[in-house]
């Protein structure tokens, strides 16, 4: 399998959870300002959205959106702690899957449009701030964002919140997200993955 990502962006998730299976992968990097791949060819010839995380499980054989990637990952390798068989626990992963993806990840996406004015980024940003504090309610007690434990959907929150520096948003009052945020970075896939992008500090 092969990987084509762009360092930091929602690709990571992709990235971490590939070392988390321990399975064998290459990886594409590519530059989002030039919609390159580091060999030169455009992005648009593996992906015609032109965006990543783009996972080429054979030559011309494309998966696309980082949900649905997530899943191929985890169930191709057998994976039933990451995303738990069909049942109660499934579905709650499932949801805060849906949830991450709507509300915060897409409440950040138009935050990295330069164009916005400070108005607009101040509102959206609020927002996503008031998303964050209803997250923060809910993880009290808990270690990650499910009973099951650790799985697909703490790796996406890891990725998405790591974000908020990018944009100003302040979170780092909310105690209970941090934690969850701290474990999920010790895990030694995460810190390989954060390497292998040139993340880490």
């Amino acid at each position: 399998m092969k990987l084509y990502y762009s360092p930091g962006t929602c690709s990571l998730v992709s990235h971490i959870l590939l070392r988390e299976i321990g399975t064998e992968f290459e990886l594409a990097r590519v530059d989002l300002r030039s919609h390159r791949i580091e060999d030169g060819r455009p992005l648009a010839q593996v992906n015609d959205r032109d965006q990543v995380p783009v996972l080429e499980r054979a030559p011309g054989d494309v998966l696309t959106e980082g949900a649905v990637i997530a899943q191929y990952i985890v169930e191709s390798a057998g994976d039933t702690v990451l995303l738990p068989p069909a049942g109660e626990a499934r579905y709650r992963v499932l949801e805060w899957q849906a949830f991450i993806g709507t509300e915060l990840h897409k409440g950040f996406s138009p935050l990295f449009d330069a164009g916005l004015d400070d108005a607009a980024r101040a509102h959206l940003r609020a927002r996503l701030r008031g998303r964050f504090e209803w997250l923060e309610g809910r993880l009290a007690g808990r270690e990650y964002l499910v009973d099951s434990g650790y799985s697909l959907a703490d790796a996406y929150l890891f990725v998405v919140a790591g974000w908020a520096r990018l944009v100003a948003l302040d979170l780092s009052d909310l105690g209970n997200l941090q934690a969850l945020l701290a474990r999920v970075a010790r895990r030694p896939a995460v810190q390989a993955a954060l390497r292998a992008e040139g993340l880490t500090r």
